[in-house]
């Protein structure tokens, strides 16, 4: 098993620093579109305990709200950038979101008749993946290299690295044993630290390669290494909640050793918009001028 998540680890990163490095970002949006709808099916599939039902019609709302993001924020092939103003109000409510799932969490599983709705669980898949989508695709054009990009998506990937190996030799300590019994604090502050020192670099290669950086910008962009831990964890918790409510151990089978698609970026989609909202705030449109 160790093997085969190995082996797909690297074919899936390859694929990503293939896609957000070499692809226009127009057709990089329609890469993300692509994997979001991936990840819709399988949301479709959590919508019920018949895995079954609505998929298709889900699907195709989920589709027919991401043409309407790159009309409503001038995604277009020959765009230099989009509507960054149209990209907050979205992710604002992703955010949102976020933050009330933390109620979700504290009130597991007395409160699960608040949410455990078809409908409900059906708006959190909406309130999950466009938030999403708008976030990636507003970071490749916010810097078509695509490294803000890859370097949220190593942030997050250093967050489970670091839980991993801190909670299988330290962890003690259950974080949520309803949830995920295998999850520690121990797993969350090494997953913490390994974000840290990866946000450490991330700020280097910023600073020395694309634009000075003040002391307040530093301070802001290694401080976001903490949320970015934060709402990891909690888009986790979240997912393991609404599988468990199914009955199911992984969203899907897509994945060879890893399960869905959802179950690769349950903490990417959790830590999205809060990590473009800030990049918005303390970059203010720096890289369109200088690059």
């Amino acid at each position: 098993m160790l093997k085969q998540r190995v082996i797909t680890a690297v074919l899936l990163l390859a694929a990503l620093v293939a896609a957000t490095t070499q692809l226009p970002s127009f057709y990089f949006s329609l890469f993300v579109a692509s994997v979001i709808l991936i990840a819709a099916w399988e949301w479709a599939g959590l919508v019920s305990a018949d895995r079954d039902i609505a998929k298709l019609p889900y699907l195709a709302s989920i589709a027919a709200m991401l043409i309407g993001c790159f009309f409503f924020l001038g995604i277009a092939p020959d765009a230099q950038n989009i509507d960054g103003f149209r990209a907050s109000l979205v992710l604002i409510l992703g955010l949102l979101f976020w933050l009330l799932s933390l109620f979700f969490l504290a009130g597991y599983p007395g409160n699960s008749s608040l949410w455990n709705d078809e409908s409900k669980i059906a708006l959190m898949g909406v309130l999950v993946l466009i938030p999403t989508f708008v976030g990636v695709v507003f970071l490749k054009y916010l810097l078509p290299s695509g490294f803000l990009v890859l370097a949220l998506v190593i942030l997050v990937a250093a967050v489970d690295v670091g839980a991993y190996f801190a909670g299988v030799n330290f962890g003690s300590r259950k974080l949520a044993a309803n949830l995920s019994p295998k999850k520690s604090w121990e797993g969350v502050w090494g997953g913490a630290a390994a974000c840290l020192l990866v946000a450490v670099l991330f700020v280097w290669l910023m600073h020395n390669n694309l634009q000075s950086l003040s002391a307040l910008q530093v301070a802001v962009l290694l401080v976001l290494s903490v949320g970015v831990t934060f709402f990891s964890v909690v888009g986790d918790l979240i997912e393991s909640m609404l599988k468990r409510n199914c009955g199911v151990k992984d969203s899907g089978a897509m994945l060879p050793g890893h399960g869905g698609v959802l179950d690769r970026v349950d903490g990417l989609v959790a830590a999205t918009p809060l990590f473009v909202l800030t990049m918005m705030l303390v970059l203010d449109g720096e890289f369109q001028v200088s690059l």
